[in-house]
């Protein structure tokens, strides 16, 4: 996983020019929706109201890394190895992602707000969505999805 300040973005040579550029010129008034990249990279745009840690949930990705970026508010996201995890709901193609039974108390997390980001990669599993000191609030999140 790479957590980096947002200002840095252009630091990592391996993200494409395409969602390099795309994240650099990202603005709170971004509509919300699936914006098209290249023909295998995309950016999802959503807003929602963070949730307890009770109520979070291990996933993880065969096929896509993930740039995860948020435009307003704050929010928690735990993570670890895939390794030894149990799965909770079993991998789904379509949707590329896998669901898994670990309890999130007790893992890393960092806390996303508006100047920094995370890169996460298939064989780390992840969290998102948690709110920030136990209050749930709304945030508007940009993931982008960058094919491997």
């Amino acid at each position: 996983m790479i957590i980096d300040k947002l200002e840095n973005i252009s630091l990592y040579k391996n993200i494409p020019q395409q969602a390099a550029l795309f994240i650099k010129n990202l603005s709170n008034d971004i509509a919300y929706g699936r914006q098209e990249l290249t023909d295998t990279d995309y950016a999802n745009i959503e807003t929602y109201t963070t949730k307890s840690l009770n109520n979070a949930k291990f996933e993880a990705h065969k096929n896509y890394i993930d740039i995860q970026i948020l435009l307003s508010g704050k929010e928690d996201i735990y993570y670890r190895d895939v390794s030894g995890m149990i799965e909770f709901e079993p991998y789904n193609e379509n949707k590329d992602i896998v669901f898994f039974k670990e309890n999130l108390e007790g893992n890393n997390y960092v806390t996303l707000d508006s100047t920094n980001f995370v890169m996460i990669f298939p064989h780390e599993a992840h969290a998102p969505q948690v709110a920030y000191e136990n209050s749930p609030q709304q945030v508007k999140k940009v993931v982008v999805k960058i094919r491997i």
